[in-house]
């Protein structure tokens, strides 16, 4: 792969400004050329399994972007959760969903290597607490990609549809967020829903497709 450090930062925003004003539904190694001159092969989770939707955000030629809100994580958190890409087990039911996105600084300069730890409610809005079901890590790839497939969260009591994140840069202090889902009638009645934390959908297909890049505070 080529270095990073020989695309100076104006040319990488320009870069992913190019990707976020391109169609959503697009191959997920696609994502991979634009952001950088890589190898379009290195996807999140190593596997060549294709993605559908571009980053999220974009960054400007002037400014850096805003860090990722951090968000309480909630009484549900356990740690040493398993490694993996998909928290599709047998008998997990629910809407599929495919999350895919970037972890970045606020210069847009890709974070490889990002510990990024997912846990949320099953399809009936309910956590497992014993064992580890619906809950996992990964590491982003050398690009900062990542990929995860899940279900849409059920309603959990007094809570709008969301998905709990920490990122962590290696030997860096870990963000703890949530993400939540557009068009859904209990965020208004959210207590602490912010509207930053939005995945970005594309279309009806099955599994769902959401897109989210995490900005990490580093420069």
């Amino acid at each position: 792969m080529h270095d990073d450090e020989n695309v100076p930062d104006p040319v990488r925003r320009r870069m992913l400004r190019t990707i976020a004003a391109a169609p959503l539904i697009i191959a997920f190694p696609s994502i991979l050329t634009a952001c950088r001159e890589g190898d379009a092969r290195d996807v999140a989770d190593g596997s060549g399994n294709a993605g559908t939707v571009a980053p999220t955000l974009a960054c400007a030629d002037d400014d850096d972007d805003d860090p990722t809100a951090a968000q309480t994580e909630g009484p549900f958190f356990k740690t040493s959760s398993p490694k993996r890409t998909s928290l599709i087990e047998a008998g997990t039911t629910g809407t599929r969903l495919s999350l895919v996105g970037l972890v970045m600084t606020r210069s847009c300069k890709p974070v490889p290597n990002a510990l990024i730890d997912f846990w949320q409610a099953d399809d009936s809005g309910e956590y497992d607490n014993v064992t580890f079901r619906l809950r996992g890590h990964q590491f982003a790839s050398a690009t900062g990609t990542y990929r995860l497939d899940t279900i849409v969260p059920g309603l959990y009591p007094g809570r709008t549809r969301h998905i709990h994140v920490k990122v962590q840069a290696p030997n860096q202090r870990p963000l703890t967020t949530q993400l939540y889902f557009p068009d859904e009638a209990a965020n208004t009645r959210d207590r602490i829903f912010a509207e930053s934390l939005l995945v970005t959908m594309a279309g009806s297909s099955d599994p769902r497709q959401a897109k989210f890049n995490f900005v990490l505070d580093l420069p």
